[in-house]
């Protein structure tokens, strides 16, 4: 299958990888307004040429958005008025906005809404890795607003990245994502603020700084452009959820002011429980 990856950063530069390598595409034509991005990717062989948008959906079958929510957002409608038969999936961690916007679209039927849950804090074609994807899970969400012929080609692309899929309807895909996603990238941008606000001594940080630290904080050095625009359209959520974490960070904050040690097991304890399920 001849394929365009719009976006040639981690998410997408990863799927054009295996994508190729496990004999899914057999021409990937990449677009990307950062041109060194671009270049990049062209030079290391994540794709075989690079294209402007319009051309590269007039040569291909399947066009994969992985870029950041809003333009996601902005573009899809583009894209679909210039479809075909072409199927159009996107990657994005945010999903009932999307679908929102290209609800009443003539070509809905081409778009399968997709959010293959993996990633890591590093961004660019140059953090493109092989199997970032194996054994994850990928939400499909109002699956049923999508031709079966267009379900059926992402399901199987998402089958040779070798990952397992899970069916939502958006909105209840932006509840979950905000719970167990969203809220661990702020927890990691506040750590590293705090920390930074605290110690004006940088070789502290980096002599002191422990395998705990570093697990935790990981998280903070990822894309300020894509995760902005994420909190942007889902804030409803993010609030919520930020409300609970507030709520439990005071809970922790008064049992230790009070040095109640018993009330701090307690706590960490029923925070425990998330072994059984991780």
């Amino acid at each position: 299958m001849r394929i365009t990856i719009v976006g040639l950063g981690l998410i997408g530069g990863s799927m054009a990888i295996d994508l190729r390598k496990r004999g899914f595409a057999s021409h990937i034509i990449g677009v990307d307004s950062n041109k060194l991005h671009a270049k990049t990717a062209l030079n290391i062989g994540l794709i075989d040429q690079v294209s402007n948008l319009e051309d590269a959906i007039s040569e291909t079958e399947l066009i994969i958005l992985a870029i950041p929510a809003n333009e996601t957002i902005r573009l899809l409608p583009k894209v679909l008025d210039k479809v075909k038969n072409q199927i159009v999936t996107d990657v994005c961690s945010i999903k009932a906005n999307v679908c929102e916007r290209i609800k009443y679209h003539s070509n809905r039927l081409n778009f399968v809404a997709s959010h293959p849950m993996a990633g890591t804090e590093n961004s660019g074609p140059w953090s493109a890795e092989s199997g970032l994807y194996d054994g994850k899970a990928v939400i499909f969400c109002d699956a049923e607003d999508s031709n079966p012929q267009a379900l059926n080609v992402v399901t199987k692309m998402y089958d040779y990245l070798n990952m397992r899929p899970i069916y939502m309807n958006a909105y209840n895909h932006d509840v979950h994502v905000a719970y167990v996603s969203h809220i661990s990238h702020i927890s990691s941008f506040a750590l590293a603020l705090t920390v930074l606000d605290k110690e004006k001594n940088e070789k502290n940080i980096f002599d002191l700084a422990s395998g705990g630290f570093d697990s935790t904080v990981r998280l903070a050095k990822s894309s300020a452009e894509m995760w902005s625009t994420i909190f942007e359209n889902n804030s409803e959520n993010v609030i919520s959820v930020l409300d609970t974490y507030i709520e439990k960070l005071k809970e922790f904050k008064l049992a230790i002011q009070k040095n109640e040690n018993g009330q701090v097991s307690d706590l960490i304890n029923k925070a425990n429980r998330i072994k059984k399920i991780l």
